[in-house]
């Protein structure tokens, strides 16, 4: 990130947090840290001392959690987009659940695994993240489900995430390949770029290649 960058972020963060409670000391290193933390997949006590006292990082870390100030500044920095009106692209990954997660009892799962998006796949105990990006790379909107569900069937919940701002084109791989999803995106006046697969009897008349290769 570039000062220009981080200048930005720390405006939106000073903005979206509380008024009450300690606001800290230094935004950009508490940023660095959570940044650090995710990066790498350490523990909480695993921070460098660089960062400091890490007791202090995670209790802000949830005060601000809870207050919901990650998803305002989420939000915000999605509605900044300077490509989101021309092309939005979607995808998803499935993400290994922790070993503690993994570790939840079978009637623990029922009950609390579908709200936490924790399910059994391929992979193992897992997540799936389903995203949509602008066309620089930048999120939009996140949805998180099991790792088990069908990326078809999110494509509709992924149109409607995210800043108010209608593409000209919707761009996807052959896993969002359906005639709901084309029509889902025609009806909200977008072009869907999403190729068919082998096997499909019905193929859509034109398929801007070029634009899809670009994803």
């Amino acid at each position: 990130m570039t000062e220009g960058d981080w200048a930005a972020v720390l405006k939106l963060v000073r903005a979206c947090r509380s008024r009450r409670g300690d606001k800290g000391r230094n935004d950009r290193k508490f940023l660095e840290a959570l940044h650090y933390f995710t990066v790498h997949n350490v523990t909480w006590r695993a921070l460098p001392a660089e960062f400091g006292n890490w007791n202090s990082i995670w209790k802000r870390f949830w005060r601000l959690s809870q207050a919901g100030v990650f998803e305002a500044l989420f939000e915000a920095l999605a509605a900044n987009s300077q490509t989101a009106h021309l092309v939005q692209m979607f995808d998803s990954t499935t993400v290994r659940a922790h070993v503690s997660a993994a570790g939840a009892r079978r009637d623990g799962e029922k009950r609390g695994a579908s709200s936490e998006a924790l399910g059994r796949s391929r992979g193992g105990f897992s997540t799936k993240i389903h995203i949509k990006v602008d066309l620089d790379g930048l999120p939009l909107a996140f949805h998180l489900t099991p790792g088990q569900a069908s990326d078809s069937r999110q494509f509709e919940i992924l149109l409607d995430l995210g800043p108010d701002i209608a593409p000209r084109a919707a761009v996807g791989d052959k896993g969002y390949d359906a005639k709901a999803n084309r029509a889902a995106a025609r009806k909200r006046g977008i072009c869907p770029v999403i190729p068919v697969k082998s096997s499909a009897k019905e193929r859509p008349a034109f398929l801007p290649k070029a634009l899809y290769r670009a994803r």
